[in-house]
């Protein structure tokens, strides 16, 4: 996944209204959009670099979006709307291991009344629902975590991907780990104990659980390796 643009670098201030964020490049201070609802935990210090992208659209009031901070001696990548793109890229090129490149995909396909998952990968008459997760959380050293926050919207994906297994689908967890300092992954039991209880028995129903890392350029940021996913 790359940017259009060479991205630029800044301070960050202060993050408000959950989609503001102040920066401080050169002498000067703008506001530049946060594209990301989650808690950012552990991220929001004042005084970390970042990297923002620009706009050339006039009709944008904020023409800076938040894309990178840099978190101790790691880099963060925050967007959560490039992290289908990255999956996608990783998949039409073959990274991913459990994927042919012969594979046929779809994004955004729609199951049941009120659900959309983000990937159907198709391979001669196997079928495979994939919903992807973005990674930003790390309180241990080289260990990543999900979620930042407890999330009703994670445990409702989990129930529909169980309810496409039953009709005969495989189906993919992705947890796309936006860092590139970890070695492993787990989910953060504490902060949302119901989510662990249904993975861990979704798990054991055939849910088949993927974890990479990213890769970090000032062009872009690619999927890297996979990484353990480690069951408490």
């Amino acid at each position: 996944m790359n940017f259009k643009e060479t991205l630029i670098s800044g301070e960050f201030i202060k993050r408000y209204k959950r989609f503001f964020v102040d920066i401080k490049i050169g002498n000067n201070v703008v506001t530049a959009h946060c594209p990301n609802t989650g808690s950012m935990m552990g991220l929001l210090k004042k005084g970390n670099k970042v990297w923002l992208s620009k706009s050339d659209n006039p009709k944008r009031k904020l023409k800076y979006t938040l894309q990178i901070i840099k978190s101790g001696s790691a880099k963060v990548g925050v967007n959560t709307h490039l992290t289908n793109k990255i999956v996608f890229d990783a998949l039409k090129s073959g990274i991913v291991k459990n994927f042919k490149k012969s594979i046929t995909i779809k994004q955004e396909v729609k199951f049941g009344k009120n659900t959309r998952f983000d990937f159907l990968v198709s391979e001669n008459n196997k079928k495979c629902f994939i919903e992807v997760k973005n990674v930003t959380l790390s309180r241990e050293r080289n260990l990543s975590e999900f979620p930042d926050a407890i999330t009703s919207r994670g445990l409702k994906h989990i129930k529909e991907l169980l309810k496409a297994k039953k009709k005969g689908f495989q189906i993919y967890l992705f947890y796309v780990i936006q860092r590139d300092d970890c070695r492993e992954f787990r989910i953060a039991k504490d902060i949302d104990l119901e989510y662990w209880k249904l993975l861990t028995k979704a798990v054991k129903k055939n849910l088949k659980i993927l974890c990479y890392d990213c890769k970090f350029s000032p062009k872009g940021i690619k999927l890297n390796q996979l990484i353990k996913f480690k069951i408490y």
